[in-house]
């Protein structure tokens, strides 16, 4: 390792730096007073300050926050009117479906009493065509023969071939 000793120093070097505080102290003070002043013309030159930049940033800063709420709270309360419109629309949704559902089950009971209906008239005119076939089978089995018809006169035959046939009406 180096060593130094206070003889090899220059005359002008540390050791003289060190021997005048006083000097020293007043240097350093110089220079602090010329940064101090320099940044007090800066300021003066630019016409801003760090506190003045900070209130104009601050309220710049509420304003724009000021304005984020106002538009949360706008659409916010968009939100409420799209959802209470939602709300709405469901009900009247759910009330037609209601509706819908009363008219399904009308709608089905009708079907049911109209089939019930169906298979009554079906029940009913099997009966009739049964009667009618039993009525008929009943009546050729009682008629005369063909031959005992055509034997009678033409005047007896009139009479009960004309029984059914309208009468005319009689004029005024």
């Amino acid at each position: 390792m180096m060593q130094f000793r206070s003889t090899d120093a220059k005359p002008y070097g540390i050791t003289q730096i060190g021997s005048q505080p006083i000097a020293l102290a007043a240097a350093t003070l110089l220079v602090i007073a010329l940064g101090a002043g320099s940044i007090v013309l800066w300021r003066a030159y630019t016409g801003t300050s760090p506190e003045q930049d900070r209130a104009a940033s601050t309220r710049l800063l509420q304003a724009r926050t000021a304005q984020a709420s106002e538009q949360l709270v706008e659409k916010t309360k968009g939100l409420e009117a799209s959802q209470q419109e939602s709300i709405d629309q469901l009900q009247v949704v759910q009330d037609q479906l209601q509706t819908v559902k009363r008219l399904l089950a009308a709608q089905q009971a009708d079907t049911k009493r109209l089939s019930d209906q169906v298979g009554n008239l079906t029940g009913a005119i099997d009966t009739l065509r049964q009667s009618f076939a039993s009525t008929q089978s009943s009546e050729q089995t009682s008629q005369p023969s063909a031959h005992h018809v055509q034997a009678r006169p033409r005047a007896a035959r009139g009479r009960i071939a004309g029984a059914h046939r309208p009468r005319p009406k009689a004029r005024s």
